[in-house]
């Protein structure tokens, strides 16, 4: 399963110290909350709309629209949010093939399922990244690095057969876990300078990457039973 994150090419840089004020976060998490939920609702178009050879022009497409939101995000912010919106739309044409697919072998009800799912695990790692003082520095590195070996064993695994579809994706879970709380701790504290487009474009991200590995569980054990 090909992992959908291209944040690699970015520079982090996150502060120890949580000091931001309270309305001040609270207004960014609103901002980038409601950006990526109008994304998810372009992506389910895109998978509606999807052609049947749609996920490597998808994956090309949303690849370089990451780039243009990395060199818009500042200088035009109402380009790179234009630019988020069409990534969504190709990132349902990148998904649409393989979600018609699960749809086709098990039904709509596990697709639904699994996004519920992946809904409910965010709404809980970003109520732990509110509640708790994390160091989220520490955090998105180690999920960074995590990431960066999880690729490395993916390629490999093409190769060598070491790791089952359900494997990789508990692996999967577990980096984009990590990331994904990192990245909720970077909101609550004030985002470090970043727009609210780079910080949804983060989330949601993280998020489709949940959502890809929740489904192949799902869906692999749907076929054993």
């Amino acid at each position: 399963m090909a992992m959908n994150d291209y944040r690699m090419n970015e520079y982090r840089s996150y502060p120890t110290i949580i000091d931001a004020p309270r309305e001040e976060t609270t207004s960014l998490l609103a901002k980038v909350l409601g950006i990526t939920a109008v994304g998810f609702i372009i992506t389910a178009f895109g998978v509606v709309t999807a052609p049947a050879w749609g996920t490597l022009p998808g994956m090309i497409l949303v690849f370089g629209l990451v780039f243009g939101i990395s060199f818009a995000r500042k200088a035009n912010p109402a380009l790179g949010l234009a630019l988020f919106f069409g990534l969504s739309y190709f990132m349902g044409w990148e998904i649409g093939p393989l979600i018609q697919r699960y749809i086709h072998a098990y039904g709509s009800s596990l697709v639904f399922n699994a996004a519920a799912t992946t809904g409910a695990g965010m709404a809980v790692m970003g109520c732990i990244s509110y509640l708790f003082n994390i160091n989220y520095r520490r955090v998105a590195g180690v999920g960074m690095a995590a990431l960066l070996l999880l690729i490395i064993a993916g390629i490999a695994s093409m190769f060598f057969h070491f790791l089952t579809p359900d494997a990789y994706s508990w692996l999967t879970l577990g980096v984009f876990t990590l990331l994904t709380v990192g990245d909720f701790a970077r909101i609550r504290a004030g985002g470090n300078g970043a727009s609210a487009v780079s910080l949804a474009l983060s989330i949601y991200l993280d998020a489709i990457n949940i959502f890809l590995a929740v489904l192949q569980l799902m869906g692999g054990r749907r076929s054993r039973d």
